[in-house]
């Protein structure tokens, strides 16, 4: 195997761990930093998919014991029964709606100037979400109710753009929806196992003709660089918005996004533009 492939494995794999819980956009960073490492082609996008699975690894991790208590009490204990539906009600509008514009979104949308502009618009909205007044109805994930899930699962649809980000858009939403902080937060890790196992196998059997065991030491190393930097930055998070607020993620997206843009526009930075 090829090192600096492997080099670009593990680099991906990092920013994909770092990036996926956090209200930054992970799939807008892959685009950006796959198109630096110059692996944006078909190949490319489905490494990309596939080290997803070592983020939803590290969620499923951290709350095994809360994921093994509903496993054993699902068909018996209600308060499992109506986890598992709210995870199903808020998984359904992604699902629906990427099977229907997934193709032309990723035909129009997946290039690095359309994610800039997402970064920048999306933290607008972030800054608008944290700087109105919360009134929280909604301590726990466990106090939802199906339709603060359908709620919140039209608010993940959203990452269906490219640089909006699927835990930003959950997050925020919960807390526009009156979910507490941590609430939405947690419900994002959550939705994220159902939607990112389903995009996986999605993914893997739609380029089932690009598999090749060739590639498997390049899987292994972005897997296993996922898994390590999304459980740190998960466990990171947790005690992040015990305090704080997700104003600094926008300034980031902010920054982010006028770099991107200020690279085109003096051609600094080879950037895919078609």
């Amino acid at each position: 195997m090829d090192a600096l492939l492997l080099l670009k494995a593990l680099i991906l794999g990092i920013v994909e761990g770092l990036t996926e819980f956090l209200p930054i956009s992970s799939t807008g960073h892959l685009i950006l930093v796959g198109d630096l490492l110059d692996f944006n082609d078909d190949r490319g996008k489905l490494f990309s998919i596939v080290i997803q699975s070592g983020a939803i690894l590290a969620v499923v991790w951290e709350y095994r014991e809360r994921i093994a208590r509903v496993a054993r009490g699902f068909g018996r204990d209600p308060g499992a029964n109506r986890f598992v539906l709210n995870l199903f009600i808020a998984f359904l509008p992604l699902a629906i709606l990427g099977l229907l514009f997934k193709s032309a979104i990723e035909a129009h949308l997946f290039k690095p100037l359309p994610v800039a502009a997402a970064f920048i618009i999306g933290a607008l909205l972030i800054l608008w979400a944290e700087r109105r007044e919360h009134v929280i109805r909604v301590q726990s994930v466990d106090d939802m109710t199906p339709l603060d899930a359908l709620k919140l699962g039209f608010a993940q649809a959203l990452a269906l753009i490219p640089g909006t980000s699927r835990s930003g858009a959950t997050i925020i939403g919960g807390l526009l929806f009156g979910l507490s902080r941590r609430a939405a937060t947690e419900f994002s890790f959550f939705l994220a196992i159902p939607t990112l196992i389903v995009a996986t196998f999605y993914k893997l059997y739609k380029e089932r003709a690009l598999l090749s065991a060739d590639d498997l030491a390049m899987w292994a190393v972005g897997f296993i660089a996922a898994f390590v930097s999304a459980f740190l930055c998960v466990r990171w998070l947790l005690r992040f918005i015990s305090s704080h607020d997700f104003t600094p993620f926008a300034w980031y997206r902010i920054a982010f996004g006028i770099v991107v843009l200020l690279t085109w526009q003096f051609d600094l930075v080879e950037w895919t533009v078609s």
